[in-house]
């Protein structure tokens, strides 16, 4: 049976009712500012002797409600309060400033179910649980659904129109050009001119970029050079003069180039020489680096295995900096894990394991709170960056990066001893044992052991010349194993 339509007189004065704007920062036909909106919706509800709390008044500003994966934090506490029946009213400037995909709509109408909840906008009003306004309402919104996506439609034509005319399309500011990417800055375009120049001579994007710091050259946002920065200056099809959509190119930029077509190609031909070579060499047998999250060089940072093609070593991490933190110690593999492997076996042999629990750990209790804190600190820039437009995702990767970096720091302190990968291994047959693991190629229970026994092997400049190995580089921190 349907229930009948509500009429006017049934509207009770004084019922709660709750107000919502929003406007999107796309072009809508309407932008009406939010501003706008509330003193409309205001009349509306003094007209109807509604009753709005200021609770009960939701904003997305700057919120566009056709994107389907767009958070609304206005909308979604709305439906909160209607779920709760804390409102029987919603009253809005026009319906599709409520919802434009019908996701949205069936979620309203889910909710207000049974609650009888009225609509009201500027020039009608709707009963949420009369099926003839539900009919009408599912028609205005698939109607502006289909209206946002023609806009979408006709601006992704406009941007392929766009590109096959050359216009230049630009982000941040190209290195060699002005803001807008229509004009040279020469001395950056010289600088340009010379890395592609020295990488067909030869030279590696990681030297280019060391040259560059030492030299005190920036990037075109001011920061320092490194390896990457070289490889996509090295890859721009700006740079040509060359005008690229969706992946394929299009047109010849009505920009100037600084790199002539034939240059740019034949370096792009190295690149994809270089990159297959590096294909190839990693298809060599892969090396197993027992002291993985060990080796830790006395800058401070770990020591990752590598291998030149005839040496394996490991290198310190921040060797491809081009900083002043940049660190080039290296040792070779084979030697260290000799050295390190014969300290485990004597700490193995003379080790009684009978009296460990199943895990432990010695973290510090103010570690584990410091923690919980920053991990607090870390929930509020992210609701922050949510639900405030005017906090940029790069404030927020900001002011998230040194939080992070205290968590891993107090992190890396933390040993957990699981004993179990001790069974079988230590006591008077260690070596024995020892040797099984190494017959079996059980490389991971291997570095678990080193990781349960040592905090760290830290490794030290050379402190002799000459060939051998240089044990006095080598500083061993156990882990505490009472």
């Amino acid at each position: 049976m349907t229930r009948p339509k509500l009429a006017r007189a049934a509207i009770t004065p004084g019922e709660p009712a709750a107000i919502y704007c929003r406007i999107s920062h796309t072009r809508d036909e309407d932008q009406t500012g939010v501003d706008r909106q509330e003193r409309i919706c205001r009349d509306i509800a003094e007209r109807l002797q509604l009753r709005v709390e200021p609770t009960h008044i939701y904003v997305d500003n700057n919120r566009s409600a056709w994107q389907r994966d767009r958070k609304r934090p206005g909308w979604e506490a709305m439906l909160k309060a209607m779920g709760a029946g804390e409102i029987r009213h919603v009253i809005v400037y026009h319906p599709d400033r409520l919802m434009r995909q019908p996701k949205d709509l069936e979620e309203l109408l889910s909710i207000a179910d049974d609650k009888r909840v009225l609509l009201h906008g500027e020039a009608n009003r709707r009963d949420l649980s009369d099926p003839d306004d539900r009919f009408i309402l599912r028609i205005e919104v698939a109607h502006a659904c289909r209206s946002s996506d023609d806009t979408s439609r006709r601006l992704k034509d406009a941007l392929k129109d766009h590109a096959r005319e050359g216009r230049p399309h630009v982000g941040n500011r190209p290195y060699g050009y002005t803001r807008d990417g229509r004009a040279l800055v020469e001395e950056e375009a010289e600088i340009v001119r010379e890395v592609y120049r020295r990488y067909l001579d030869g030279e590696s994007p990681h030297a280019i970029a060391q040259d560059l710091v030492a030299r005190g050259i920036p990037t075109s946002k001011g920061k320092a050079w490194n390896p990457e920065n070289v490889r996509h200056l090295l890859s721009s099809h700006f740079v040509a003069g060359l005008r690229f959509h969706l992946g394929e190119e299009v047109a010849v930029g009505t920009w100037p180039a600084i790199i002539d077509r034939g240059q740019w190609d034949e370096v792009q031909r190295l690149r994809e020489y270089r990159a297959q070579q590096h294909q190839e060499t990693k298809k060599r047998p892969i090396r197993n680096y027992l002291l993985r999250g060990v080796a830790t060089c006395t800058c401070g940072a770990r020591m990752g295995g590598t291998n030149s093609g005839r040496y394996a070593y490991y290198r310190c991490t921040r060797s491809d900096n081009t900083d002043q933190q940049k660190c080039n110690r290296s040792i070779s593999a084979g030697p260290l894990e000799e050295f390190v492997r014969d300290v485990a076996i004597k700490v193995l042999t003379k080790l009684d394991t009978s009296g460990y629990e199943p895990a432990t750990t010695t973290r510090p209790e103010a570690d584990v709170m410091a923690d919980e804190k920053d991990r607090e600190k870390l929930r509020e820039l992210k609701e922050l960056w949510l639900n405030d437009d005017d906090f940029s995702t790069a404030d927020f990767q900001a002011m998230r990066a040194p939080i992070v970096k205290r968590m891993k720091e107090r992190q890396r302190k933390t040993v957990k001893r699981p004993v179990a990968v001790l069974e079988g291994i230590a006591g008077p047959d260690a070596e024995a044992n020892w040797e099984r693991l190494e017959k079996a190629e059980d490389f991971a229970r291997m570095n678990a052991i080193y990781r349960f026994l040592f905090a760290a092997v830290f490794v030290r400049p050379p402190t002799r010349k000459g060939r051998g190995f240089d044990t006095d580089r080598v500083d061993i921190k156990p882990n505490p194993l009472d």
